[in-house]
């Protein structure tokens, strides 16, 4: 029976090979996700995967009788391919559009106007795209117009890692829940006038209590809950101390809560609540998720596995609009933890157009890569 499976796919030359690469790249991904989460590399692979997927439907399409099938198919393909796009040239609109709803309904920060700022960028570089440095500055020596091709060019390697990025941060809304947990970890966020839990730190808090809820509807321990967070410059108490009495308000008894009171980021939340927990349970084998808004949770993840804590994150909800400012905000703290990498490749790609403005300037080449 295996002999004849395999000799019917062998008939069909590529689309057998394509449908084990496609398999293979599917337990891949699965299984390094599933193993751990915290990986970067898990958006890799599910992309590699996602690609080989769209490959093995082309090919069967293609291999099929039906010509009107084929054109279809062959349409919408186009019709994604202009869509996709025209967002991307387009994005700086949808940013524009973020800005002043954020800049309306929230404080007028410098991380509060991260869209702003993107959409400033995201529309020099859609004129650079459309017309090219040559069409927009004509007089500009032709070596210098191979130079500044370098711009779009580490454009679009950061929209590879940001689409990496957002990858991963979706692929962890969905990683499984185990709800057999000895503690759960709420990470703080600034108190209002200094005292006060925010709508957006009592949304952690009350996603940390239905998690506790839960496990203990399915007759299992009630877990801990360590409330994470030290004083700010502009606080009149820890963050912690506000929001344990918010807990306890909630129904929270105090023999159910830890506090940690000591942090001031999140790397901090994270080590000072390990020590917490670990002697609190004794040793460090302690079962743990901690509880963050849906767009800090893959970023602070990152940073628990970087101090040893063996957590995974659920986050909250937060308000649409909010969303794209914060997750802007997150891509640029993951990218700074791995600023070096990215920095290696910038430079590297930097340089390659270097030598090709070199290589015009002199009179060797005559063409470039524009």
């Amino acid at each position: 029976m295996l002999n004849e499976i395999i000799a019917f796919f062998g008939r069909r030359g590529e689309f057998f090979y394509i449908s084990v690469f496609m398999l293979v790249m599917f337990f891949v991904f699965l299984i390094s996700w599933l193993v751990e989460p915290r990986r970067l590399i898990n958006g890799v692979f599910f992309t590699i995967f996602l690609a080989s997927v769209v490959i093995w439907v082309t090919v069967m399409v293609h291999k099929s009788t039906s010509h009107g099938l084929q054109r279809a198919y062959d349409l919408l393909v186009l019709a994604a391919f202009f869509l996709i796009t025209a967002l991307l040239i387009f994005a700086w609109l949808f940013l524009f559009w973020n800005a002043y709803f954020v800049w309306k309904y929230e404080s007028h920060t410098l991380p509060n106007l991260l869209t702003l700022i993107f959409g400033f960028v995201a529309l020099i570089l859609s004129l650079m795209f459309l017309f090219g440095p040559g069409q927009y500055l004509p007089r500009l020596p032709r070596w210098l117009s191979v130079l500044l091709a370098s711009i779009p060019a580490t454009a679009i390697y950061l929209g590879l890692v940001l689409y990496n990025f957002l990858i991963n941060l979706l692929l962890y809304q969905i990683y499984p829940r185990r709800y057999k947990q000895d503690y759960l970890i709420v990470l703080g966020a600034g108190l209002i006038n200094g005292d006060r839990v925010s709508k957006l730190l009592a949304a952690r808090i009350n996603r940390a209590i239905q998690y506790s809820n839960r496990q203990y509807q399915k007759g299992r321990k009630r877990p801990i809950i360590i409330i994470s967070g030290g004083q700010g410059p502009d606080e009149k108490i820890p963050e912690a101390v506000a929001m344990a009495k918010f807990a306890r308000k909630r129904g929270i008894k105090t023999n159910h809560l830890l506090i940690e009171d000591k942090s001031k980021n999140t790397y901090q939340n994270m080590l000072f609540s390990k020590r917490v927990a670990t002697k609190d349970f004794g040793s460090s084998n302690f079962r743990s998720t901690f509880f963050s808004n849906n767009y800090h949770i893959f970023r602070a993840a990152l940073l628990a596995k970087e101090v040893g804590l063996k957590a995974n994150g659920v986050g909250a909800f937060t308000r649409l609009y909010y969303l794209p400012n914060a997750i802007i905000r997150e891509f640029a703290g993951v990218f700074v933890m791995h600023k070096h990498r990215h920095f290696v490749i910038m430079g590297v790609i930097v340089l390659f157009f270097i030598l090709q403005a070199i290589l015009v300037a002199t009179g060797n080449v005559k063409f470039s890569v524009i």
